[in-house]
């Protein structure tokens, strides 16, 4: 039987990235350990290596750009789930400085321990619902990077990410088939919350034919104090 190491090595290369024996090892621990701690609890319906492999770690690295994930760049991963995309994009750049934000304290648990068997360096775990850590002096305005993947509808996304960006730096949100449309219901909010989006990179995965994409939202004014409203608003009444 194929070692997800080498599913993974082919996968990443046919996407057109290279990682380290190093990093690979990492991702191979990481796909070991969502295996076994799946079997306790729901974090993924995607268990299949070749599966794994591209549509969880390849689809992570998706969003990665040289000039956006900086070394020493502050990263919060929005509504983190399993870790993606937050923990494939701290292997693959480890010197950035990666915050996991997630509402359930069990999948915070599970990272905790990716986290600590890996040996990665500032990663800061926070349990709690985007919109209250949008409104906390902690974490607002204080990251250059917020990244989203599959979380909600772009419009409710906006809400929860942008507020934790810094003027000038960027909300990253990794969308699936019905991306176009997203972005035209999404134009409000976007311009409300002080973004404005810069760039949108269809992405084909290996072996896949389906339609995604990666949203770049530019930060170009603060976020007025009135936003994100509190939880469940943003879904009920998108801005």
């Amino acid at each position: 039987m194929e070692r997800f190491q080498d599913i993974l090595a082919k996968a990443v290369n046919e996407y057109g990235l290279a990682l380290t024996e190093q990093q690979l090892a990492s991702m191979d621990s990481y796909y070991r350990l969502l295996i076994e701690w799946n079997e306790k609890m729901n974090l993924t319906a995607i268990i299949e290596p070749q599966e794994v492999a591209v549509k969880h770690m390849v689809d992570s690295l998706s969003c990665y750009r040289d000039d956006i994930f900086t070394a020493e760049a502050s990263l919060v991963d929005v509504g983190t789930g399993a870790g993606f995309p937050g923990l494939p994009l701290k292997i693959f750049q480890p010197d950035i400085k990666l915050t996991l934000i997630d509402s359930l304290n069990k999948r915070l648990n599970f990272l905790h321990e990716v986290v600590d068997t890996l040996g990665l360096q500032q990663v800061t775990f926070v349990h709690t619902r985007a919109e209250e850590a949008g409104k906390n002096k902690q974490y607002r305005e204080q990251f250059q990077i917020a990244v989203s993947r599959a979380v909600a509808r772009l419009t409710i996304l906006c809400e929860l990410c942008l507020p934790m960006v810094k003027p000038g730096g960027w909300f990253i949100a990794l969308k699936g088939a019905q991306y176009e449309e997203e972005v035209c219901e999404a134009a409000n909010a976007v311009k409300v919350l002080g973004g404005k989006i810069e760039d949108i990179r269809p992405v084909t995965l290996p072996g896949l034919t389906d339609k995604r994409a990666v949203v770049y939202i530019k930060k170009v004014a603060a976020t007025p104090s009135t936003y994100p409203r509190k939880p469940g608003t943003p879904e009920k009444k998108p801005l």
